[in-house]
């Protein structure tokens, strides 16, 4: 059975298990990282050197990063291609979006986790806060463009596109600041959020 290392809590560890409970794949899965620690564990870090969850073990082969996690949970599942297509062509649709959500979106959305959430009224920087959710919202702009022609940011149906941004766009909607008005990206946002593994997985407390 798929052995997941990392806390529901944490953002990266939310998309894989969003994956799986898509897919139907049973997993085990270990409190691990933030309150739990063991992240610098000599026998953790063996596994991940980065001292980061989610660390996924399936048989030998150990996985970190989540984006490939859920990359090579839809390749290696039958049903995988409902969400990551085989096609070549049709996958590029996808994965663009996977790597966007990690070279645009994530940092702002960061930001806002350490400033809003992470950080005592004592030490909240204003200017940070508000640069960030400026980054932020020059981000979800783009989003709101992608999805004003078709209901999902592949196409028809919903990908991993939407996975790895579940946990941001929910913790979006939910942080305590100014948002412009996005029809077409809150319209996005609620063709998902009440699919069963969304609510499973992605809405809870954020910490």
């Amino acid at each position: 059975m798929l052995k997941i290392w990392g806390r529901t809590t944490s953002s990266n560890v939310q998309k894989v298990l969003w994956t799986c409970s898509e897919l139907g794949i049973a997993y085990d899965r270990v409190d691990h990282g933030g309150p739990f620690g063991g992240n610098r564990d000599p026998e953790y870090l063996k596994l991940n050197p980065n001292g980061l969850v989610p660390t996924v073990i399936d048989g030998d082969l150990v996985m970190w990063e989540s984006n490939t996690i859920c990359r090579y949970l839809c390749s290696t599942h039958p049903d995988g291609e409902k969400l990551y297509p085989r096609d070549p062509a049709a996958r590029t649709h996808v994965e663009r979006w996977m790597d966007w959500q990690l070279s645009v979106i994530g940092a702002p959305m960061g930001a806002l986790l350490q400033g809003l959430i992470r950080s005592t009224p004592e030490t909240r920087d204003a200017a940070a806060i508000e640069a960030g959710r400026r980054r932020a919202i020059a981000g979800w702009e783009i989003v709101d463009d992608a999805v004003t022609a078709q209901p999902y940011l592949a196409g028809q149906s919903l990908s991993l596109a939407e996975v790895v941004m579940g946990t941001h766009i929910y913790r979006w909607y939910n942080y305590p600041i100014e948002r412009p008005e996005m029809p077409h990206l809150r319209q996005w946002y609620e063709r998902f959020c009440n699919r069963l593994a969304f609510k499973n997985h992605i809405v809870m407390p954020i910490t």
